[in-house]
Formats: structure tokens, C-alpha cells, sequence
């Protein structure tokens, strides 16, 4: 009788069978619950996305209903290096610069005041967030309302501004990032507060009785604490920010197309696809914009992330 056969069986190999059958009907579930989103992702999202790339090769004629013919990569040179395409790349930049950084702010400091435990303070709440629920038509056209050279806010201030506000196009881009600045402040105040219930009282507290005063506990205590939602709500907000479309398009309209500062890039996208009926040039835009938006996460999450503090020393 050899050693072999006096070995003693393994009892837990049917254990570990059950086991990895087990998972695996766990995995089947799961992907077959996960089926539905996936579908509505892929129809919806990843072909889209993926058939921009096949568009950007093709040229479309100045006439809809004419077939398209296969250029490569010229017209990517070519959308590239126009005019058009520079300065709604700079009319982006200062739009993002413009909305993001005032609605952060302005959302911490609206966060901070409502902070405080006073008696009717979550009717300030309520009304600090309800800017996020509200509509982008309805806010373009409550502001277009009173930038009105007419019956507006200014004529009641006695300003009366020659040209108005959204036909002048020094004005017309700071105007509308206005509009987009106060739909942000709700959900910046939203994660603002979520970040402040979050802070530990013992920190706070312990900062108090060393003396710090008001700016002291503001910049050297709430701000390093609250950094992880800083760089949440600037993610959140350089994106919201790039995807601007609709008060653009309200306020300014086909006016656009003569207001090199309001055409932004997600508009400039609109004008090649509905205006200009040019799909391919409309898919480079496209990616491009995803490229764009792709390049500031990752920069932002490889640099900024290294001054955050996710933890309370």
C-alpha cells in the first residue's frame, strides 16, 4: 500500500464546489438584473459615443440629403484649426472660469451662514436649494426678463443700457454665465452642507478654545477639513459648466452665430448639427469636448487630489 492510498480525502472540495457555484449563479443574477441598464446605456450613450468617432471621418455636403464621402483625419485638421473653433475653445475657458469658481464659492459661504442652529434657519435652506430643481428655460427667461431694456431691472434703476445686455457682445457671455452661476448655487450649497454636517464637533470645538476666531477656524480649520468636498463640488461644477447649452440658446438664440463670445463649444456642436447640417464636423466637436472634459477630471484628480485631507489629523 503506497503513501497515495492511505491519503485521507479532502472534505472541503464539495464545500468549495458549492461554494463557486453558488457565486456563479450570484454573478448570472446580477449581470441579469444589470441587463436593462446596460441595454438603455449602450443604445443610448456607448453607440452614439462610439459612431461620432465613424462620423468625424466623413464630410457632409453644404445640401442635406446628398451623401457624405470618406476624408480620414483632414477634417479633424481642419475643424481644428479654424477660427471658429479658437475662439469658442477661449469663449468655454472663460465661461467655466467665470460660473465655476463665484457658484463654489458662493455656495460655501451660503453653506457656512446657514450652518448655524437659529430658530426658521431651514426655511433659509429650502430656499438656498431650490435653485437646483428649477428649470433652465425658466431661469433664462425670469433673467431675460429683467436684463429687458424695457421693463426690466435696469430701467427701474435708471440705467438705461445702449446696446442692451444680450445684444451686446462684451456683456452677452457674463450675463448668461450669471444665470448658469445661480442654478449652481443650489447644488454647491447642497454639498457644501453635506460636507459641513460631516465635520468633527470635537475639531471644531478644540479650535474654538485654543482662540481661533472667525477667519482662523474659516481658513485653517473648515477649509482643510472640507477640502474632499471641494474637489467634489469643483468636478461636479467644471463639468456642469462645460455642458451649458440651453441659457445660451434661449437668451441669445440665432444671434449666436454672429457672437463669437457666447458660442461656446456644446452650442457650437448645435450649430454644426441643426444650423449647418454638417454631422461630422458637429462628432469632432463632440469629441473633442469629451476630450476636453476628460483631460481637466483627470488633471484635476491626479494634482488637486494630493492637497486633500480625507482624514482629520
Amino acid at each position: 500500500m503506497t503513501t497515495t492510498d492511505l491519503a485521507v480525502p479532502d472534505e472541503s472540495a464539495p464545500v468549495r464546489r458549492h461554494a463557486l457555484s453558488r457565486r456563479h449563479r450570484e454573478w448570472g443574477l446580477a449581470y441579469l438584473l444589470l441587463l436593462p441598464a446596460l441595454l438603455v446605456f449602450g443604445v443610448f450613450t456607448f453607440y452614439p459615443f462610439l459612431k461620432n468617432f465613424k462620423l468625424a471621418l466623413y464630410q457632409n455636403p453644404p445640401y442635406p440629403g446628398l451623401p457624405s464621402h470618406y476624408v480620414g483625419l483632414s477634417q479633424v485638421g481642419s475643424v481644428l484649426s479654424s477660427t471658429s473653433f479658437h475662439q469658442s475653445l477661449v469663449s468655454t475657458f472663460f465661461y467655466v472660469l467665470m460660473v465655476v469658481p463665484v457658484g463654489l464659492l458662493g455656495g460655501l459661504l451660503l453653506a457656512i451662514a446657514a450652518h448655524k442652529a437659529i430658530r426658521g434657519m431651514s426655511m433659509f435652506r429650502t430656499a438656498f436649494s431650490s435653485t437646483v430643481v428649477s428649470s433652465v428655460a425658466v431661469a433664462a427667461v425670469v433673467f431675460g426678463t429683467l436684463m429687458d431694456p424695457v421693463v426690466g431691472l435696469l430701467p427701474w434703476l435708471g440705467i438705461d443700457p445702449h446696446p442692451a445686455i444680450l445684444q451686446n457682445p462684451t456683456w452677452a457671455l457674463p450675463a448668461v454665465s450669471l444665470i448658469a452661476v445661480w442654478q449652481f448655487l443650489g447644488l454647491s450649497f447642497i454639498i457644501m452642507t453635506a460636507g459641513l454636517q460631516s465635520l468633527p464637533d470635537e475639531i471644531l470645538e478644540a479650535a474654538r478654545l485654543d482662540g481661533a476666531g472667525g477667519w482662523t477656524m474659516f481658513w485653517r480649520v473648515t477649509v482643510p477639513l472640507l477640502s474632499p468636498t471641494l474637489f467634489f463640488g469643483l468636478v461636479v461644477g467644471t463639468i456642469y459648466a462645460f455642458q451649458s447649452f440651453g441659457q445660451i440658446d434661449i437668451l441669445i438664440g440665432p444671434q449666436n452665430s454672429g457672437f463669437t463670445h457666447t458660442n461656446v463649444l456644446l452650442y457650437y456642436v448645435y450649430q454644426a448639427l441643426s444650423i449647418q447640417h454638417d454631422p461630422g464636423v458637429a462628432a469632432v466637436l463632440s469629441i473633442v469636448l469629451f476630450i476636453i472634459l476628460l483631460v481637466f477630471t483627470l488633471a484635476q484628480m491626479r494634482y488637486l487630489e494630493r492637497r486633500v485631507t480625507y482624514a482629520a489629523n
